[in-house]
């Protein structure tokens, strides 16, 4: 089992990472977020699950324990594969999860790819009482959306765009996002990274 990989990262795109470690690129499927702030030629660390199928081995990477352990926990439900439960953790937080757990939330799974409400319905049910073990405890508002912005304005910068362009739209998504949207990373990137697209050929650095 390989549960984490340091090393150098060599490309990074899309849902994936390639990790260098030992002279070995480890192909790791990993959220946008994480891609796109994996920088080539820096060192990271990850959290990972090695996925075995009769035909394949794959790796899926985390930034942190707790998301790791929600992925190892949703694919652990009837009807989630690997690419759905990476599908969830791009599109919400593990504090988010398991808000929407305790809550007994099955929407906001609804409106990731391929989870239907049959399978939303059964991730509340089946990892209800299992999330408080695995995920931190939430920081106050301020100091969780602090860290966002951060996050995001570093990715933005990592993929190009100058620091002042990305702040300054990571500062207008923050003020037009909802709380929910505001506390989580991927979903501010991907707020901002749709309001810079029609900018991107005088917006970005040269």
């Amino acid at each position: 089992m390989i549960s984490s990989l340091r090393g150098r990262v060599l490309t990074a795109a899309g849902n994936s990472v390639v990790i260098e470690v030992g002279g070995v690129g480890f192909h790791v499927n990993a959220t946008p977020a994480l891609a796109l702030a994996s920088r080539p030629g820096e060192e990271i660390t990850v959290h990972t699950s090695l996925i075995v199928r009769e035909d394949a081995l794959t790796l899926f990477g985390f930034a942190s324990r707790d998301e790791l352990d929600v992925f190892e926990l949703l694919i652990g439900v009837t009807g989630v594969g690997p690419k759905s439960a990476l599908g969830v953790l791009s599109a919400l937080s593990p504090e988010q999860v398991a808000a929407a757990v305790q809550g007994d939330d099955d929407a906001v799974f609804r409106k990731v790819s391929g989870i239907g409400p049959k399978t939303a319905k059964l991730i509340t049910v089946s990892l209800a009482g299992k999330l408080v073990a695995t995920t931190t405890r939430p920081a106050p508002a301020a100091v969780v959306t602090g860290g966002v912005a951060e996050s995001v304005l570093a990715a933005l910068t990592g993929l190009g765009w100058s620091e002042r362009v990305a702040a300054d739209a990571v500062d207008e998504t923050m003020a037009a996002a909802s709380e929910v949207e505001a506390a989580s990373v991927p979903a501010v990137l991907r707020l901002t990274l749709s309001r810079l697209g029609p900018a991107q050929q005088t917006g970005r650095a040269r």
